[in-house]
């Protein structure tokens, strides 16, 4: 679990921890602009959720361990690279390499948890790992705001001993687990369909605003996202081993888990980015006061999520994962009603933060969890798929969030972006409700 948990944390960090160091890395390469310094992030989002769900399924065909391995020496390779980039150019392609790196650790991580521990614990260990998950997100902006008061750099140069350990770790503790000798080897044109069609998809999200949505370029990269994605979808029914199974949508727990993350983290994304952009911009907190401002939600967060064993067992799994998308209504709604102009972080801002950690713990182990419903051999793609749902969504919250804020300065523009985070809580809620097991 440790080892598991720690390759987790640290590729869902890089994602998250990056966001504050975008003006550091800008003065380290004068003339840099800051649409090519978005591609630091946006070269990570779309290449790790176009990866994941290739990664998850060719980790249940050939080794879960295996892949885990390469791919936390690919991201420590990456980082290492990323740390002594020369050029802007350089830094962006260590940073897709990382990307996919991490798609290798975050589906195979939560996979290698299902069969290293009895079906009575998988609903603690998936809290423990959606804790994980939930802190690292979280705790980007504040160890981000930590280590670039040193130098930007420090950011990628920590991973380098974690991942070194991990890999002594995992080739010491971990069991190998892979598909049955003689399974089909999963579908080539369905799994190259897949992958660029969640990067269109991405690309389009990331580069709308900058493009402007009606551009003849935006609506050509949605237009052949629809495509590959239509691909996809007739290779899943007609393929013999498509890269994902029809099979795994007839599972109502897990179209639901699916459906939700993607609603979900539209609205914690909008949460996590818009709360730093907002300190940051309208209260002009610095980098490491909006980090530490940020610290309570993780800490709420893994309370919850650590508990995730004995609250199913006394409320089952869809209260709990309703129950912390209502939270995140709340706290929007909380912010709306609350926060202005003038920084009065302990009454308007405190309250809402301590509101999305509950939210996040009680929400994600669950709906993560679902995955342990799946076969014993899906259990890495089913869990690529759910983490693709979420990344997806992410992309769109950050997109929207960019959207809202450049259309309205100040607290007008950051209040439109929480009535969109409250509305996504309400359908997360809703859709689980609905497609909840009979």
């Amino acid at each position: 679990m440790t080892v598991l948990g720690a390759v987790s944390f640290m590729a869902q960090l890089d994602f998250f921890i990056v966001n504050v160091a975008l003006d550091g890395i800008g003065k380290s390469f004068p003339g840099s602009t800051g649409s090519t310094l978005s591609w630091v992030l946006n070269a990570y989002a779309v290449v790790f959720a176009a990866v994941l769900v290739a990664a998850g399924r060719f980790a249940d065909r050939y080794g879960r361990r295996t892949v885990l391995l390469v791919g936390v020496a690919v991201f420590t390779l990456a980082s290492g690279l990323a740390a002594v980039a020369p050029s802007l150019g350089f830094l962006i392609l260590a940073r897709a390499i990382q990307a996919i790196g991490a798609a290798m650790i975050v589906p195979t991580s939560l996979g290698l948890l299902y069969p290293s521990f009895p079906k009575h614990q998988h609903t603690l260990v998936v809290g423990l790992w959606a804790g994980v998950a939930a802190v690292a997100a979280a705790a980007g902006p504040p160890v981000g705001g930590l280590l670039v008061t040193v130098d930007w750099r420090w950011i990628f140069l920590i991973n380098l001993p974690i991942g070194a350990a991990t890999i002594i770790g995992g080739l010491k503790w971990l069991p190998e687990h892979r598909e049955p000798r003689g399974s089909r080897l999963p579908d080539i044109l369905s799994a190259v369909s897949l992958l660029l069609a969640v990067a269109f998809l991405i690309l389009g999200i990331v580069q709308g605003h900058d493009w402007s949505w009606g551009n003849w370029r935006t609506i050509a990269i949605f237009a052949v996202a629809a495509v590959l994605a239509a691909v996809t979808i007739r290779r899943s029914w007609s393929a013999a081993a498509p890269i994902i199974e029809r099979d795994l949508f007839r599972n109502r727990q897990f179209t639901a888990a699916t459906i939700t993350l993607l609603a979900y983290f539209t609205g914690f994304s909008i949460f996590l980015l818009g709360s730093a952009l907002f300190m940051q911009n309208v209260w002009h907190f610095s980098a490491l006061q909006t980090g530490a401002a940020l610290t309570p939600t993780p800490l709420a967060g893994m309370g919850f999520a650590t508990t995730a064993g004995p609250i199913q067992r006394r409320f089952g799994r869809t209260l709990p994962a309703v129950a912390g998308a209502l939270l995140m209504v709340a706290a929007a709604v909380y912010w709306l009603v609350a926060v202005g102009d003038h920084p009065a972080y302990a009454t308007t801002m405190l309250p809402g933060l301590i509101l999305m950690g509950i939210s996040g713990g009680l929400s994600q182990a669950p709906m993560f969890a679902v995955a342990g419903t799946l076969s014993p051999h899906r259990a890495a793609t089913g869990s690529a798929v759910l983490n693709m749902s979420r990344q997806v969504g992410s992309a769109v919250g950050v997109a929207v969030l960019v959207a809202l804020t450049a259309a309205g300065a100040g607290v007008p523009g950051f209040a439109h972006a929480w009535w969109v985070m409250a509305g996504t809580g309400l359908f997360a809620a809703a859709t689980l409700v609905t497609l909840r097991r009979p």
